[in-house]
């Protein structure tokens, strides 16, 4: 099954420690302790690609902001000497800029990971960052689909006027995210080599948390049938999942997929890949499933992120009563 060193895959190449840290705007001291918190996430934490990109991506914009707000490249003494109103006027300019309160956040979490690595190495010490305030987060429920708007999407996907054999691989992609409430990384992280899929699957997932997660019938069948279809000679080490060119598939191009599936079938914008593993907890526990036990077939870490389920199930009862009890309304 998945190796636990291909376990956050996301099918996107994170760029080198050497190619990280050469594209910031940033003194040569800077520079050289970026690159070694880099490294750090990607040898020894084991971060996703995707959140290496991300994470690369918010410190870039931070060190941009860095040389107009000082007039000049930073330094590490640059850093030691930020003061509380300095982070705000960088959270400032991004929620100008257009960042909602979650990518501020992220962004500031990635600001964060940065300046611990330093603490933590007696480089440098800034106690303005731990006074200031997270973006307080709107509070939101999961949308997940409609049973039988999971199977359309499904059915729609079989159905596509494309190669035969990319009909086939989507639809298994999307049995897989649905069927066994897979992320799309871990969908797309699994290698040539773990299939024929058995009865379960060992998923390496979001902080190497490892977990066993049954496959149903239909689901091993549905790669079955693409890997019988796929016109590319896989060899165990290759990627299961792969685009045009035998490469391994990667996140976007499945997300725009789902898209052009959804405005084929008059979907909501809420329906994406996610949304078919929110779906697949959401109807296990509609059907009796526990919450302990979803949490395990989902990795998460802690039972209160299943608990927005719950939320979702009774939302799905209040509007169902609202629609069919006779004094509804009055």
């Amino acid at each position: 099954m998945a190796r636990p060193a291909a376990g956050e895959i996301t099918g996107a190449r994170a760029p080198t420690p050497d190619e990280a840290a050469a594209s910031i705007a940033a003194a040569s001291d800077l520079r050289v302790e970026f690159r070694a918190w880099y490294s750090h996430l990607m040898a020894e934490r084991r971060v996703s690609p995707a959140t290496l990109v991300g994470y690369l991506r918010d410190l870039t914009r931070f060190f941009e902001f860095m040389t107009d707000h000082l007039g000049g490249v930073a330094t590490l003494d640059d850093l030691r000497r930020l003061e509380l109103r300095d982070f705000r006027a960088f959270l400032t300019l991004r929620r100008k800029e257009g960042l909602q309160s979650r990518s501020l956040a992220r962004a500031l979490s990635s600001i964060r990971s940065f300046f611990r690595f330093l603490d933590r190495g007696g480089v440098v010490s800034n106690a303005a960052l731990t006074a200031l305030r997270s973006p307080k987060l709107p509070h939101a429920i999961p949308k997940p689909l409609t049973a039988g708007a999971a199977f359309d999407l499904i059915d729609e996907a079989a159905a596509q006027e494309t190669a035969p054999w990319i009909a086939a691989r989507d639809t298994a992609i999307l049995m897989l995210l649905y069927g066994c409430g897979l992320r799309i990384a871990e969908v797309l992280s699994l290698d040539r080599r773990d299939a024929p899929l058995r009865e379960t699957m060992r998923i390496i997932g979001k902080g190497r948390k490892e977990r066993l997660v049954p496959v149903l019938a239909i689901a091993r069948e549905a790669v079955d049938d693409y890997l019988r279809l796929c016109p590319f000679g896989l060899t165990d080490g290759d990627a299961l999942f792969v685009g045009a060119r035998g490469k391994r598939l990667d996140q976007r191009m499945v997300r725009g997929t789902v898209i052009n599936l959804r405005r084929r079938l008059g979907l909501a914008d809420t329906v994406t890949p996610h949304a078919l593993r929110h779906s697949f907890a959401t109807h296990l526990l509609a059907g009796g499933g526990d919450l302990r036990s979803i949490q395990e077939l989902l990795g998460h870490a802690s039972l209160s992120t299943t608990q927005m389920y719950t939320e979702v199930d009774s939302q799905r009862l209040l509007d169902i009563y609202d629609k069919a009890h006779p004094r509804a309304g009055h």
